[in-house]
């Protein structure tokens, strides 16, 4: 796709939650919007979610009021404005000591309060048969009940493919594996643009990218980790915490309702959730360095979450099979420009700041209050234009069969900006993360389809199955 001397109103960088929601909420006030994501939509961050839109139970434990009640309020919009991609998903606490069951009650309870008239369903303390009969092979030494809360689910990937498609059909534009060479500036050294350069994804195979020219009256930074690299000439402020998942069968948890351990030996909330036919065990929250867009589950965050999952349910050998598992690195904000110390009790607020002039850097935050984030950042400098978000429907993107079919395949190309193999595997499709052997045994035939669809040749086959194999082989752990 050739840009020349295009001008808009504002360009976004980059197609994670954040950035997506930027876009759409822009469109929908009457701004030309182009978005510009370096890899695909979401690949960084946002598709390795815990799959959960939610308040936050531990914010709630840390005394975070604001936070819990904002992202209570956006999770009953989301359900109201996305109700084929984000339901309803009941969740329980096993209470083994004394004591636990009523003050576990007593904050679902203010959980339950703070939603208002966003609520899905009224917590309950459970007796411990009807925590056994909620949790199937839960622990039953010592087990003294446990407390009922309900929250949403969604798949994140999906939902990030039906904002591309809501904001295409706002009247926006999508680049995604197109990276932002450099930052124009004018005269007076106010950001109005920027010099963009395709990937080798989208360019011809043996051929040279060719960078084109967008001007911007606004430019947002919505990268998420890689948010600093725009803040040059400010300290640093986004700390990255590795979150790892690990995708269990559907054994490991049978029956429709999540675990939810409030508490780890390091601070963390874990969850084992029944996720799309198989079980989602995590998360950790492992302080690292630097951003990257393939973050690797370590041994030791397996042997973690494997442990502490084993100290509340029986888990045969059988169901502890990891059929594939990821990991994502969360943007946290830390305080002025601190960088030590751990990330588990780094808030989640987002934060917004006029990085320099025409370049406003959004930064922090969680999925669930994207929408939220989005509207105060075009707050900024829509000139009184009103938020039309809040009720809209989003366009919804229909889920992919697996295993899938030519005509999905070309569906994700033709229709959703499938590029790469892995964009289909992963993200338009959920299959490299729900069986990551099935996937690799399936990539030539689901690369050839690719190819014919958008005009490549063998080499490109070629290119991109070994590619997706090297990755492949990381969801097994090898």
């Amino acid at each position: 796709m050739e840009f020349t001397d295009n001008s808009y109103d504002v360009l976004v960088i980059g197609g994670g939650a954040t950035g997506l929601g930027v876009a759409l909420d822009a469109c929908t006030r009457g701004f030309s919007v182009l978005l510009v994501e370096q890899a695909d939509v979401g690949q960084a961050t946002s598709s390795r979610s815990t799959k959960l839109i939610h308040g936050g139970v531990r914010y709630l434990r840390q005394g975070n009021i604001s936070l819990v009640r904002e992202a209570l309020v956006e999770r009953g919009r989301l359900l109201q404005n996305a109700p084929g991609l984000v339901h309803p998903l009941p969740l329980v606490i096993p209470a083994y000591q004394w004591g636990q069951r009523a003050w576990f009650g007593f904050g679902m309870w203010l959980y339950d309060r703070l939603a208002g008239g966003a609520g899905i369903g009224g917590s309950k303390i459970l007796s411990p048969d009807e925590t056994a009969e909620r949790l199937p092979g839960i622990r039953p030494e010592g087990l003294r009940g446990g407390v009922l809360l309900w929250d949403g689910q969604f798949d994140d990937a999906r939902l990030l493919v039906s904002l591309v498609r809501s904001i295409r059909n706002a009247g926006g534009t999508v680049l995604n594996h197109h990276r932002v060479a450099r930052l124009r500036r004018d005269p007076n050294g106010r950001v109005c643009g920027a010099e963009i350069l395709p990937s080798p994804a989208v360019t011809a195979v043996g051929s040279e990218p060719q960078s084109f020219v967008v001007e911007a009256t606004h430019v947002v930074n919505a990268t998420g980790i890689f948010a600093d690299r725009f803040r040059a000439e400010r300290p640093a402020r986004v700390r990255h915490s590795r979150g790892s998942h690990l995708v269990l069968p559907r054994s490991a948890l049978p029956g429709d309702t999540a675990l939810l351990v409030p508490e780890t030996r390091d601070g963390r909330v874990l969850f084992l959730i029944p996720w799309l036919g198989a079980t989602l065990l995590g998360t950790t929250d492992i302080p690292v360095d630097g951003p990257e867009l393939e973050p690797q589950v370590t041994p030791e965050e397996v042997d973690y979450m494997v442990e502490h999952a084993r100290k509340y349910i029986d888990l045969p050998d059988a169901a502890v099979e990891v059929r594939s598992r990821f990991a994502g690195l969360r943007p946290l904000v830390a305080k002025g420009s601190s960088q030590g110390g751990s990330t588990a009790k780094l808030s989640r607020k987002h934060v917004i700041e006029e990085t320099e002039p025409g370049l406003l850097s959004v930064m922090g935050g969680k999925w669930t209050t994207y929408r939220r984030m989005a509207e105060d950042a075009v707050d900024h400098f829509a000139d009184g234009r009103p938020c039309a978000t809040r009720d809209l429907a989003l366009e919804i993107s229909p889920p992919y069969p697996i295993p899938l079919d030519e005509a999905s395949v070309r569906r994700a190309v033709l229709e959703e900006n499938a590029r790469r193999l892995e964009d289909v595997m992963s993200r338009r499709s959920r299959w490299l993360l729900l069986d990551a052997a099935a996937a690799l045994t399936a990539a030539p035939q689901v690369a050839a389809w690719m190819a014919a669809a958008l005009g490549e040749h063998s080499n490109w086959i070629e290119r991109e199955v070994e590619a997706f194999g090297k990755l492949a082989a990381s969801y097994l752990g090898r």
